[in-house]
């Protein structure tokens, strides 16, 4: 098998755990491989995870931004209008970023999520995607991804919960799920 390089779109989605962490890990393995890799998290803000102490090592080959709040009240008059002018903003950051060509690797943190919610359009990340420099991987993650991206991307994961550690009542655990 010759080799041929070309970006991919890889969606990370459904309802189990690890949609992020396999981001990571992807990222992580393009770090290595010598690429650089810029992780943009729409929602997540308020909440210290390992993974912003762990990046901090690859210096600018690894930037992870969190572009929100953390907890995100959605539906009707519940969604709050700082919340939708933080995703656009991401948003803004994330279509620079993939058009720019500054990167090998995007990922776009729970946009999935942003979408689903209403807070941001499905047809402008489309459009990017579709016109992304060839080289440029990005990678979307969170539940519910919208069918016009799960038809753009090559490659799409979804996660199935088998069984979770909350339901015997145990909580999160550092350095395993945050």
């Amino acid at each position: 098998m010759s080799e041929s390089r070309q970006g991919l779109v890889l969606i990370h989605t459904g309802p189990g755990k690890g949609k992020t962490t396999a981001a990571l890990g992807v990222g992580l393995r393009a770090v290595g491989a010598g690429m650089r890799v810029l992780m943009l998290q729409f929602l997540k803000g308020s909440w210290h995870y390992g993974e912003l102490d762990a990046v901090k090592a690859f210096g600018e080959d690894f930037v992870l931004r969190q572009m929100g709040r953390g907890f995100v009240k959605i539906g009707g008059a519940e969604t709050d209008p700082e919340d939708v002018r933080m995703v656009e903003e991401a948003w803004a950051e994330a279509r620079a970023a993939i058009l720019s060509g500054e990167w090998d690797v995007v990922i776009l943190d729970e946009i999935n999520y942003a979408i689903s919610y209403g807070m941001l359009d499905p047809a402008p990340v489309a459009d990017t995607l579709r016109q992304r420099p060839e080289m440029v991987h990005v990678i979307l993650t969170g539940r519910n991804a919208h069918p016009s991206l799960v038809e753009i991307a090559d490659t799409v994961t979804e996660m199935r919960e088998v069984k979770h550690a909350y339901q015997k009542g145990i909580l999160a655990q550092r350095g395993i799920e945050y």
